[in-house]
């Protein structure tokens, strides 16, 4: 049975990209508890086991990719993954995105000591670092770009990235990011807190003079003088790394608008969810960034699918009053149940192809219950290539 509009989407070759040398960053997206790193994790395993070396980099706090791969923990280090089946001479590394630890490599690299130590030990740069909203999307491509130039310099073995993108409330707090953060440099707030440093000597206390200490006095009451003190320091240490905190932006904008790197929306077949999958797809062609296609998660069926919702019930209504079959009569009921919300998956579904006719889709059915080993991740690749056990 299928529904007007369904039928007519492509289908989404997910062992093509997985296998296609070109591809080097494939990046699942979507909005919050869709199963966006159950997908990265099965593409990045079934890529490895198929003979590519992957660098499957994770942003989920929950640390369920570490438990279904076997690992005790993931850290900021890609961890070679433990018994994969590594015959085609296929390789699977992890990690887990450690915002706090990213940004502190950043200052690092891009200072000298002196000055690194002064910016780590700063108590505002301690805040920012890990609390100022889109710092861990940013911090995502910026782990991104190190992991890709790191390939690209022969200094690292993987050959595919896959990308579990931040839970964030909108799927679209990634690829904005770099403009958020930009944003935050260029802001008034940063402007008056270098003002001081940028004048110098005497210009520095005519700046205050001309207003700069009026609004300075009021931050002070605002945030405490300690605070505005603290952030001063810390912005004019700063003020030499900000450029390149935009370079580098810009460039990892530019690699994920690149032909190696494949974008897979992915959406469980809910209505906030297909919401949100549609102004991901629009938002990637606005970008001009590729578009894979849309992985339609924990997608549910019956193996009695002739059996409508209404001929169940019916049954069931007519058992129930001639028998005493209550064991039957609930099967029936929970089948019905479950034939509703198939044809209500295909009708939102179908609404989604109605709206974009030429976006490809995969589809991994419910699980009965989490995935928590590599054979589970296994079987959810499967089904999203078309070839399940």
């Amino acid at each position: 049975m299928t529904p007007a509009g369904q039928g007519r989407a492509p289908v989404l070759e997910v062992d093509k990209i997985l296998d296609d040398p070109m591809t080097k960053i494939v990046v699942c997206c979507g909005s919050g508890g869709v199963g966006k790193t159950t997908t990265a994790a099965a593409l990045a395993l079934r890529a490895a086991e198929r003979g590519r070396t992957v660098c499957v980099l994770t942003i989920d706090p929950a640390r369920r990719l570490a438990q279904s791969m076997g690992l005790s923990e993931l850290d900021n280090t890609p961890r070679p993954v433990p018994d994969i089946d590594g015959s085609a001479g296929g390789e699977l590394l992890a990690m887990m995105l450690d915002m706090k630890r990213t940004f502190d490599e950043i200052i690092v690299a891009h200072s000298d000591p002196e000055r690194a130590q002064q910016i780590l030990e700063n108590p505002f740069y301690q805040t920012v670092s890990s609390s100022l909203s889109g710092t861990q999307e940013y911090m995502a491509m910026e782990k991104l770009g190190q992991l890709r130039a790191q390939a690209e310099a022969g200094q690292a073995p993987w050959d595919l990235i896959v990308v579990d993108t931040p839970p964030s409330r909108s799927a679209l707090d990634f690829l904005d990011a770099p403009k958020r953060m930009a944003s935050f440099l260029d802001g008034r707030f940063i402007r008056v807190l270098l003002a001081p440093a940028r004048a110098g000597g005497r210009a520095y206390l005519k700046v205050f003079t001309a207003g700069m200490g009026a609004v300075t006095g009021v931050l002070s009451k605002v945030i405490g003088t300690q605070l505005l003190t603290d952030a001063q320091t810390f912005v004019t240490a700063m003020d030499t790394v900000f450029g390149g905190f935009r370079e580098r932006a810009e460039r990892t904008y530019t690699l994920l608008q690149a032909p190696g790197t494949a974008f897979a929306v992915v959406a469980a077949p809910e209505p906030d969810a297909l919401r949100e999958a549609a102004y991901f797809v629009e938002r990637l062609a606005a970008d001009a960034m590729p578009l894979a296609g849309l992985v339609l998660n924990r997608v549910h069926d019956s193996a009695a699918s002739d059996l409508s919702a209404e001929q169940s019930l019916v049954a069931a209504d007519r058992l129930a009053a001639t028998t005493s079959h209550p064991m039957v009569v609930g099967l029936l009921r929970l089948h019905a149940e479950r034939m509703q919300r198939i044809s209500r998956e295909r009708r939102l579904v179908g609404r989604f192809t109605a709206a974009f006719p030429k976006v490809r889709i995969a589809r991994a059915r419910a699980q009965a219950s989490d995935i928590h080993d590599l054979d589970g991740l296994r079987r959810v690749a499967a089904e999203l290539a078309g070839t399940p056990g």
